[in-house]
């Protein structure tokens, strides 16, 4: 039996695949696959930052309106400065990954409402600096963003960038203190404060590593795109918390990896293009997404945690 849940992700992805394939055959070509690789790509992007917050016992619901909002500083910086517009873009990330820092951390809000209000500022921004609307990338710009839309070996670069940072995200989650850290708060965060370990400083670097993430994630869906918009990356925190839940992270922190949280994203990607080549609307996918968060924490959460529900 354990056996079985430990490998249910592995199961479930194979299970879509074949349940999908058999109602539409079509669905199992190459190009297919790579449209599942491609989608999948920038969700696993903000997923991974969403992971790192998890596994302290917190949460990040800025996510999806700073991906957005940095979408449109790429947009906007890229007549100017060029290539600075990434470093620009992923540095305002950040900013706002420290202020839900400071709001959690400092002032101690409750994750979930710190990080929403962070978002509700990010999202806030965004709709002031665009006036609504969305920011076209121009032709004349277009040659910034190849090393994003461009392919090596047949191979779209942005797959080659979520790839990159799964490796580093392994990385830094099993071979470096910060990533020690990190599991250790999530699996007990008083015990953690006893043993000498900076809680406050490992959540903030969370946070901001989540934020900056997230950032990324808005800048490889705007070179897509060829546009920035303050609702560019709308529908993604809800997929991206189920995957990283999906794949087994619990909710209470402490126990998850990386490699999971990927097949939980290919879980995600597989239903929701499998759904649109059936014919299923967006905001039924949706719904799907949310009954599937429902189960997905109900079996991973660690209820010895969490003696009173509120």
């Amino acid at each position: 039996m354990k056996y079985i849940i430990k490998y249910s992700p592995m199961i479930s992805l194979f299970s879509l695949l074949v349940a999908i394939g058999i109602h539409t055959p079509q669905f199992l070509q190459i190009s297919t696959f790579i449209i599942i690789a491609e989608d999948a790509a920038t969700l696993f992007i903000m997923a991974t930052g969403i992971y790192f917050v998890i596994m302290l016992g917190g949460i990040d619901l800025s996510v999806q309106s700073i991906a957005s909002l940095c979408s449109v500083i790429l947009a906007l910086c890229l007549p100017q400065f060029g290539y600075y517009s990434f470093l620009i873009a992923v540095l305002v990330g950040s900013i706002f990954g420290l202020i839900s820092g400071y709001f959690h951390v400092t002032l101690k809000i409750p994750s979930f409402i710190a990080t929403l209000a962070t978002g509700g500022i990010a999202a806030s921004l965004s709709l002031v600096i665009t006036n609504a609307s969305s920011i076209q990338i121009l032709q004349k710009e277009k040659h910034y963003i190849k090393w994003i839309t461009d392919t090596l070996f047949n191979i779209p670069n942005e797959i080659l960038i979520s790839l990159t940072i799964l490796i580093l995200s392994w990385f830094l989650i099993n071979f470096t203190k910060f990533g020690r850290n990190v599991t250790s708060i999530g699996a007990g965060e008083a015990v953690a404060w006893t043993s000498g370990i900076d809680v406050k400083l490992n959540k903030y670097l969370a946070l901001i590593l989540s934020a900056s993430l997230a950032a990324i994630s808005g800048i490889v869906l705007s070179s897509r795109m060829s546009a920035g918009s303050p609702t560019l990356a709308n529908e993604f925190l809800l997929p991206a918390i189920a995957a990283v839940i999906i794949g087994g992270t619990a909710l209470t922190g402490g126990v998850g990896s990386i490699q999971r949280t990927l097949i939980g994203v290919l879980i995600i990607s597989v239903l929701r293009i499998g759904m649109t080549f059936i014919g299923v609307n967006i905001f039924a996918q949706q719904l799907v997404f949310g009954c599937m968060l429902i189960i997905a924490v109900a079996l991973t959460i660690d209820r010895s945690k969490i003696p009173i529900v509120k």
